[in-house]
């Protein structure tokens, strides 16, 4: 007997130190959807609706979970990230259609990124306009003069400070029996704004950028076939992970200023936390929001080079050179300027983010399509191909979000004529 549990515990460790070995593209590709605007929009949702979001958050975990698994099975039986599948499976129209929409929402938010980098020194008292250039050379320094494997373990580094939100929730002391009932029934709200928050909260965790790094940093870091339940974990770890942060900012704002509006500053979100954690609250504000900012202010802009360099054909690789990758190194650069720039701009920070989380909502049924219809192909993943009943959780998924978007888009149409 105790021979047998031996020999099974000795079976288990090379699966286990798989997993751990593969933890990285899924985590980091979840938890950057937790960047400023994510942040902000499950802070203005806790303020505005108090635990009333939390069920649809159960369910934008569900389609998170299916849409990464799609995209690492995608980039580890393929060796292709999505927007090269795109190209060699549709038309070039498709594939332009595609790129155009990446570069609409990617722009955005690595403006917005960068935002929420300014926003989270100034809690600290350091002006943005020392902090965002410093930041955009840190950043640009780790992605571009480092190997992928450096730049996965910075990029894990940065989402401890993660942890941070649910110790917030717990001592908020949140009335628990409210919000886990609001977890599993439904209590929603009909109204054209409550509509377009929940557009913004799928549009930050159902996020384009994300399907795109999954899929491209799996096969960036030559991840096989054999290694896909590791992979497969890792989506699945990383997809949870975040969710559950996410809803830790909703319950622990929630608790705090519960129905009292929408918030208009990073200083309003972090003052809401007050009652929470008292004196300390505008510095875990800050340093979540930080963590979170620059994780995504390297991850998006990383999605964006390898969707246009997948789409032309060229070499994409965080461990290559500029001589090696200079459109990757190139666009990556670029972008990383053009944010930080346009970033030390004035303007309304939390306007930005949640306006870029709704564009976002409304271009991810577009992504979430292609990725779809890939998934579905025996031609692109052969016996890996999605079985018939997660084809059908995933175009039920992809249904969803796509008319929301619609509705989002028809309401926000008609408002414009009253």
């Amino acid at each position: 007997m105790n021979a047998g549990r031996i020999v099974r515990r000795v079976r288990r460790w090379p699966v286990s130190g798989k997993v751990l070995a593969l933890l990285g593209p899924g985590l980091i590709a979840a938890n950057a959807g937790n960047d400023a605007g994510g942040i902000t929009t499950y802070a203005s949702a806790g303020a505005q609706y108090a635990y009333r979001t939390l069920f649809v958050m159960v369910l934008v975990t569900i389609a998170l979970i299916i849409v990464q698994e799609m995209s690492a099975r995608l980039g580890v039986y393929t060796g292709e990230g999505l927007v090269s599948l795109i190209r060699e499976q549709f038309a070039l129209r498709w594939a332009a259609l595609a790129v155009v929409a990446l570069l609409i929402a990617n722009l955005g938010l690595v403006v917005s990124e960068f935002a929420g980098i300014g926003a989270a020194f100034e809690l600290l008292g350091v002006s943005r306009y020392i902090s965002v250039p410093l930041a955009a050379v840190v950043i640009w320094a780790v992605v571009t003069l480092g190997s992928y494997r450096y730049a996965e373990r910075v990029f894990l580094i940065l989402t401890l400070p993660f942890l941070a939100y649910p110790v917030a929730a717990v001592l908020g002391h949140p009335k628990w029996s409210t919000a886990a009932t609001n977890t599993f029934i439904p209590h929603l709200v009909g109204s054209r704004t409550f509509l377009l928050l929940c557009v913004a909260l799928i549009g930050t965790t159902i996020t384009p950028y994300m399907q795109l790094y999954q899929a491209a940093a799996v096969a960036d870091r030559g991840t096989q076939a054999a290694d896909y339940r590791a992979a497969r974990t890792d989506a699945i770890v990383g997809s949870i992970f975040c969710n559950l942060i996410a809803m830790a900012i909703i319950v622990a704002v929630a608790s705090a200023i519960g129905g009292q509006g929408p918030l208009t500053s990073a200083a309003q979100a972090a003052k809401a936390l007050e009652p929470v954690v008292g004196s300390a609250a505008k510095t875990l504000f800050a340093i979540g929001l930080l963590g979170a900012s620059a994780l995504a202010a390297a991850v998006v802009p990383l999605s964006t080079a390898y969707a246009l360099s997948e789409a032309v054909g060229a070499e994409r690789s965080i461990s290559s050179s500029f001589r090696e990758a200079p459109l990757f190194n190139g666009l990556f650069t670029g972008q990383i300027v053009i944010g930080a720039a346009v970033a030390l701009a004035p303007g309304n920070l939390i306007s930005l983010l949640i306006n870029t989380q709704i564009i976002n909502g409304l271009i991810a049924p577009i992504f979430l399509t292609f990725l779809l219809i890939l998934a579905n192909r025996p031609a692109v993943l052969g016996p890996a191909v999605n079985t018939p009943r997660f084809r059908a959780a995933a175009i039920l998924c992809v249904g969803v979000v796509g008319a929301l978007a619609v509705v989002a888009a028809l309401t926000t149409v008609a408002s414009w004529f009253g």
